[in-house]
């Protein structure tokens, strides 16, 4: 007859967790384990199984590189002229992981198109989802700065390796051929495996300018929107509008000091 602990736990059940967690020991010698044990062996697992979780978060988190940024809950999404608030509250079911979707934020600069794609990455992370966040002009530099063959595959399988891949600021800059080159390596080997998350500045249709003389580019836009959801955002610059707003505040706090400040009688200077 199986055995329980008191959460009410069966036995296999608790052995199949120690299993998971390779305490290969402990499954070796569960026959021997009597009754009274059970209690510290539920403890043990719940213990490591915690500790693995918290462990693999901070690996996770920091292996993402994803930044300082701005939540979404603190974030205005009405202040972009457009934007398809739906479509971006949809992406943090992380379906598009599931379904190797690709996300392009399109817009101009400062409409928030870094800071939805960190949120969507950083609740990915949390969900125990692998990902990097990288600027294209790092990523970019860094493969061209490959010196030799192996060199180059294994910095492009760390490109290529996360489940997630944010690659920002597409556009701001523009690349020779060899650069392209290698974003259509990246982008060629996660195609239709793992979905890529791309901010950019231009329309695709400019992304000629962006990557001059280079024939992969009709390559690199036709699997980057094969299977992808779009969402273009219009407006002015949410950072200059904050920096106004701070600007603003700063000038009244500065009017209030002085009109609260008791001013000396001429007779007492």
């Amino acid at each position: 007859m199986t055995r329980t602990a008191d959460a009410g736990i069966p036995q296999e059940a608790l052995k199949q967790r120690a299993l998971a967690l390779k305490l290969h020991g402990l499954v070796a010698h569960w026959e021997e384990l009597s009754d009274p044990q059970i209690d510290w062996v539920r403890a043990l697992l719940q213990w490591e199984d915690s500790e693995r979780k918290r462990r693999g978060l901070e690996r996770r988190l920091s292996a993402a590189h994803i930044g300082r940024f701005k939540p979404l809950a603190d974030f205005d999404l009405d202040w972009p002229a457009q934007c398809d608030k739906a479509a971006v509250s949809e992406l943090r079911r992380l379906d598009f992981i599931k379904d190797a979707t690709n996300v392009i934020l399109v817009g101009p600069n400062g409409v928030g198109k870094s800071t939805i794609a960190q949120n969507i990455v950083h609740h990915a992370v949390l969900q125990g989802h692998s990902a990097l966040f990288v600027n294209s002009a790092q990523m970019l530099g860094d493969l061209a700065a490959q010196d030799g063959d192996n060199a180059l595959r294994r910095r492009l399988k760390h490109y290529a390796h996360p489940q997630v891949l944010v690659i920002d600021e597409v556009g701001y800059l523009s690349y020779g051929s060899r650069h392209a080159d290698l974003l259509f390596n990246i982008v060629n080997q996660r195609y239709e495996l793992k979905p890529t998350i791309v901010t950019t500045n231009r329309p695709f249709g400019e992304w000629n300018e962006v990557f001059p003389n280079a024939a992969c580019v009709i390559s690199i836009v036709d699997r980057l929107v094969h299977h992808s959801e779009i969402i273009v955002l219009e407006g002015e610059s949410y950072r200059f509008r904050e920096a106004k707003e701070r600007a603003s505040r700063k000038k009244k706090s500065t009017k209030s000091t002085r009109s609260a400040t008791p001013r000396t009688p001429a007779g007492d200077r």
